[in-house]
């Protein structure tokens, strides 16, 4: 018999990547990146200049073809594999990120009519506009005593489906009229490859508050939000919500042309990208956090029971594995702090020192980074560049760093945000954990991990649990893919289960990284200095954040 195959897709901020999957072992035969040509639209709306407005993060649907259209077939090209052995394609997304659709399926954005309200176009994950609306959804909630909001730490986000929904019949009436339905991207996408418009549980349940038990809030909670959101989920969030793993339909003979696949093979129901990563590091029993790594982080561990945890993003039954409730929590921005850090505030020589090294700028700065101690920079920073997803659940909260002095380098700076975001995750942890959502040991996966030894080392030393360290650089696509080989089943060559799939084709380095003593007892003292200002600015004793924020707000207009 000849080897069988998987696709995964990976849509995640700034591109999209396909690998390749050997089903026997997991091995990644190929894959192929596509940058997307509109990147993240979050200044000027494409083919208007009209100028978007603060907080705002769109993107292009048309982009996500197009990974399909170059990435897949180049892998196919790049293994030179008959195409009739791939059996299942899966795919992942960044949630929420969603979209208006007529009744066609097709974007608002895309259609002449539509194309210059910002409303119509794809709101992306990290597009924060709808803060005021995510206010009023966690006000009215709280005073009605919704029992459902407690599975998401007591606050919904600006980031999910709801408060965007919420913005667009606030500030767009009209496009909330034209649009049949509201869809998460990876729906949209999916349906795009089958004909088939299935939602699926995972984005459901995390970002649009829907319970397997309970379904959605009831009418009356949305008539409490606005009159007109009264019919909200049986008519633009209408349909049927499948598990993971099940099958969401077969690849059209239009959509198989255009992507060099066989028509008829098993096409997967939609994930988000973090949740796919979680079978594909093996983890599949409670006990083990997984954080998925990158511009952001999202931190993943599944529980035998359903426990209130304070800011998580929610807690799904059968939401990453079958069998156990998954529970999220995250911080909005990570990798996009180096990112930004590198591009804004690094000073000239130290790029010259760098390009004259022949090294990343990154490289340079982890290298000079790591000769120092902890607690040696003298610095400490609150992680909020892009606000706080957990445990607080406020983007209006900003970054903030402390300590320098007119000796400050570079390095100690760039030291001092990698420290910022493990206290924030240790802040993660340690609410799981302490709600009785048991974490003995980190899994990492993303970028970040392959790319950052002195970062994972922290971690490490700051959380003083061991980590783990997923040999696949491609995770969420790797668990995409194994989520499409149990769309097509054990008899077209596929597994019967994740758990399955799991089994055979997870892959972890050898190497992990331990907690190291010395470094643990001082970074507990910084930690508590960390949770000292953690309080003090994030849970009101001082809203100058906010304050600032809304003097530039109104400066500005």
């Amino acid at each position: 018999m000849s080897k069988k195959y998987a696709i995964g897709v990976d849509y995640g901020t700034q591109s999209g990547r396909a690998v390749l999957v050997d089903l026997a072992d997991g091995t990644e035969v190929a894959d192929h990146v596509t940058p997307y040509p509109h990147h993240v639209i979050d200044e000027i709306l494409p083919g208007t200049g009209k100028k978007l407005e603060y907080d705002w993060a769109l993107q292009h649907p048309a982009d996500y073809i197009e990974v399909l259209k170059r990435s897949v077939p180049e892998v196919i090209r790049e293994s030179g594999i008959d195409p009739a052995d791939v059996v299942g394609l899966g795919i992942d997304f960044t949630a929420c990120t969603m979209l208006p659709v007529n009744e066609q399926g097709q974007p608002l954005c895309l259609l002449p009519e539509y194309q210059e309200n910002p409303h119509s176009w794809t709101k992306l994950w990290k597009h924060h506009a709808a803060q005021h609306e995510a206010n009023e959804i966690n006000r009215i909630a709280a005073e009605r005593g919704e029992k459902w909001l407690p599975r998401y730490g007591g606050k919904i986000s600006s980031e999910w489906m709801m408060a965007k929904v919420w913005q667009i019949l606030d500030e767009a009436p009209e496009i909330y009229d034209a649009a049949d339905q509201f869809l998460e991207a990876t729906d949209w996408v999916i349906s795009q490859m089958t004909g088939n418009i299935v939602r699926n549980s995972c984005t459901a349940g995390y970002k649009a508050i829907w319970h397997k038990a309970d379904g959605y809030p009831d009418k009356e909670f949305f008539k409490a939000l606005d009159p007109r959101l009264e019919n909200l989920t049986e008519t633009k969030l209408r349909g049927d919500i499948a598990p993971l793993g099940t099958k969401a339909g077969e690849l059209t003979a239009q959509m198989a042309q255009q992507i060099g696949l066989v028509a008829g093979t098993a096409v997967a129901v939609g994930n988000v990208d973090a949740h796919a990563a979680v079978p594909a590091v093996g983890v599949v029993t409670p006990g083990k956090l997984v954080m998925s790594m990158g511009t952001s982080i999202c931190h993943m561990v599944l529980g035998d029971t359903e426990r209130e945890v304070e800011g998580m993003c929610g807690v799904v039954e059968d939401g990453i594995i079958p069998g156990y409730y998954g529970y999220e929590a995250g911080q909005s921005a990570v990798g996009d702090i180096f990112e930004w850090y590198v591009e804004e505030a690094v000073p000239a020589y130290a790029k010259e020192a760098a390009a004259e090294e022949g090294v990343n700028i990154h490289t340079w700065l982890e290298a000079r980074a790591a000769a120092y101690k902890p607690g040696q920079t003298g610095l400490l920073a609150l992680d909020w560049w892009n606000g706080n997803r957990s445990v607080l659940v406020d983007t209006n909260l900003t970054g903030l760093l402390l300590g320098c002095t007119l000796l400050t380098k570079p390095e100690e700076i760039y030291r001092t945000l990698l420290e910022a975001t493990a206290f924030g995750t240790r802040k993660i942890v340690d609410a799981f954990h302490g709600n009785g959502v048991a974490v003995d040991v980190l899994y990492a996966c993303g970028g970040l991990p392959q790319k950052n030894r002195l970062l994972m080392q922290i971690y490490a030393d700051v959380t003083n649990r061991e980590i783990k360290v997923a040999a696949s650089k491609q995770t969420p696509a790797l668990g995409a893919a194994m989520f499409g080989a149990v769309a097509a089943g054990a008899q077209k060559g596929g597994y019967d289960s994740i758990v399955e799939a799991a089994e055979k084709m997870a892959r972890i380095r050898e190497e992990s990284y331990a907690p190291i003593p010395e470094n643990v007892a001082v970074y507990e003292k910084l930690y508590q200095e960390y949770s000292r200002l953690h309080d003090y600015f994030g849970r009101g004793e001082n809203n100058v954040m906010k304050h600032l924020k809304a003097i530039k707000e109104d400066v500005t207009e």
